[in-house]
């Protein structure tokens, strides 16, 4: 029986029917023992007899590849592919899908959820209460508010329908700009300079890469309002962290909410001393829908691509 490493943790978690559709197909499945995202020696030593992987966000780079000498199809669990070196891929004919609008929904409501935890600092309150401190805080509004969005794919559009319901004006920007959805559902197109400037929220749903790596550095940041709310729940690597953690620091935006850092978690310990920041472990996509959803396309795909 043909071998297929599955390395997300919570696949077939509320679905174990996944693994039986595997089996009916004829593959032996690999799991991911380690508790945790893999390591490349971890993956090294697990992919070489493997002719299929299921991918979380565990690294995919170009040794991987040539360690797995029967790999015919990955399956990405999600749809970032900057951990996977796809020029390798494709020279040695190796089929790479995506998990596209599975779990679009579910991202766009935690950006939503950051984006209110944050304005109205629901961490630092529930903890100063739990310490007998039932003092008011003042916080900042959300309704009537200006959202930017960086990325106006499947999970931008998600989140610029839950704003509306705030009443806020958005604006966005996107390469591939979709005119027909902006006009129909109110959202303006805007350079990047400009949503720097003017907007209270900036959403990144933007993929990882080469020109988009350090998408928001210390010139980004320095345009923000005083106020201003950043959020990602896309991919580490698009904020220069260490710009970022500085601007916390001094207070010089509101807050931060970030679910996807360049290590998780995070090497520099002050992201976990600040109060204007909501931490994530990547988790945005982790609703039972959404990895039901993913976990049953990823499955879909790799069997279609390796028959």
């Amino acid at each position: 029986m043909e071998k297929v490493l599955v390395t997300p943790r919570s696949y077939g978690k509320n679905n174990p029917a996944l693994f039986a559709m595997l089996k009916d197909a004829g593959y032996e499945v690999v799991g991911n023992e380690t508790g945790g995202i893999m390591s490349k020696e971890q993956i090294l030593g697990a992919i070489p007899d493997c002719v299929g992987v299921i991918l979380g966000v565990d690294p995919f780079d170009a040794d991987v590849i040539a360690a797995a000498p029967k790999l015919r199809a990955i399956a990405k669990y999600g749809v970032g592919v900057d951990n996977i070196d796809l020029e390798a891929a494709k020279a040695r004919g190796i089929k790479v899908s995506r998990t596209v609008g599975a779990n679009s929904e579910a991202v766009a409501d935690y950006a939503m959820a950051l984006m209110l935890a944050l304005s109205r600092k629901v961490v630092p309150i529930d903890r100063r209460c739990r310490r007998g401190d039932w003092g008011k805080v003042t916080t900042i509004d959300v309704s009537r508010k200006t959202l930017g969005l960086f990325g106006l794919g499947a999970i931008g559009k998600h989140v610029a329908r839950r704003a509306q319901g705030f009443s806020m004006k958005v604006m966005a920007y996107d390469v591939c700009w979709d005119e027909d959805y902006a006009r129909a559902n109110g959202i303006e197109r805007a350079e990047p300079e400009r949503i720097f400037r003017e907007a209270d929220f900036i959403s990144l749903h933007l993929p990882l890469l080469p020109e988009t790596r350090d998408f928001i550095g210390e010139a980004e940041i320095a345009l923000m309002k005083p106020t201003a709310v950043l959020i990602n729940t896309a991919r580490g690597g698009l904020i220069d962290e260490n710009a970022l953690l500085k601007a916390l620091k001094e207070n010089r935006i509101w807050g931060a909410g970030i679910d996807a850092f360049m290590h998780e978690p995070p090497e520099d310990k002050m992201w976990f001393e600040l109060d204007n920041v909501v931490l994530g472990s990547h988790c945005a996509a982790s609703t039972v829908g959404a990895t039901e959803n993913m976990g049953t396309m990823a499955t879909e795909n790799l069997i279609r691509d390796l028959q």
